[in-house]
C-alpha cells in the first residue's frame, strides 16, 4: 500500500480490483480539506481511460504485474499472437493491443505485462525504427513554414514526418507520442 502523495506517472495500481497504468497524476492542495490526487488511468485489462479522484488518506495498492520477454508472431481477426522463451504461443485480444501494434513488427522482441498469470498489456520500447510505405514527393519550392507530409509505415501507422522523407527510409517513431523523431 501506499499513500496518495507517493502516486506517480508509469506506476501501475490496483484500482476497484483492477490494474491500472497511471497516465497522469496531479497532487493538489485543498487547504483544509486536506490533499487530492486526480489521476488519469489506463484500465490494462479493457484498455479504457478514465480521470479518477482520490481522497485525503486513501491508501492506493500497487498491482503486481510480471512481465515476460515474447516475440511478436502475427495479427489476425482474434488478435495479436506472441511467443515465448518456451515456445509457448498466447494472444492478446486486438481490443487491448489495438494502438500499441501499429508499432510492432513481426519478429520483434517485447515485453508483455501479466496479471493472474492472464496477458493484459505489451510494453513498448520508447522508440522504434520502422520503414515507410507509403509517402507523397515532396514537391520544389513546398519549404515554408517547416513542411511536413503524412507518411504511412509498414505497420500501417500514419504519422507526419519531414518532406525530404522518402518510400522505403527507415524511420525513427517515438512510441509514447506516435511522432517522427529522425531517420534511422
Amino acid at each position: 500500500m501506499i499513500s496518495l502523495g507517493q502516486i506517480k506517472k508509469g506506476q501501475t495500481i490496483l484500482h476497484n480490483n483492477e490494474p491500472y497504468l497511471v497516465l497522469e497524476a496531479g497532487h493538489h492542495k485543498m487547504g483544509r480539506a486536506g490533499a487530492i490526487v486526480r489521476a488519469k488511468l489506463k484500465q490494462l485489462k479493457g484498455n479504457s481511460i478514465i480521470e479518477h479522484t482520490f481522497q485525503g488518506n486513501d491508501k492506493v495498492e500497487l498491482a503486481d504485474l510480471g512481465y515476460k520477454r515474447v516475440q511478436f508472431l502475427y495479427t489476425d481477426e482474434s488478435g495479436a499472437h506472441f511467443m515465448d522463451e518456451q515456445y509457448e504461443q498466447f494472444s492478446l485480444d486486438r481490443d487491448f493491443a489495438k494502438n500499441d501494434l501499429l508499432y510492432l513488427k513481426e519478429g520483434q522482441a517485447v515485453d508483455v505485462a501479466f496479471w493472474d498469470k492472464n496477458p493484459v498489456s505489451i510494453k513498448l520500447p520508447p522508440k522504434v525504427v520502422l520503414e515507410v510505405a507509403e509517402a507523397p514527393p515532396a514537391v520544389k519550392g513546398d519549404t515554408a513554414n517547416n513542411p511536413s507530409k503524412t507518411i504511412v509505415l509498414e505497420t500501417g501507422l500514419k504519422v507526419q514526418a519531414p518532406m525530404f522523407v522518402s518510400l522505403g527510409a527507415k524511420v525513427r517513431i517515438n512510441t509514447e507520442t506516435g511522432e517522427y523523431v529522425e531517420r534511422a
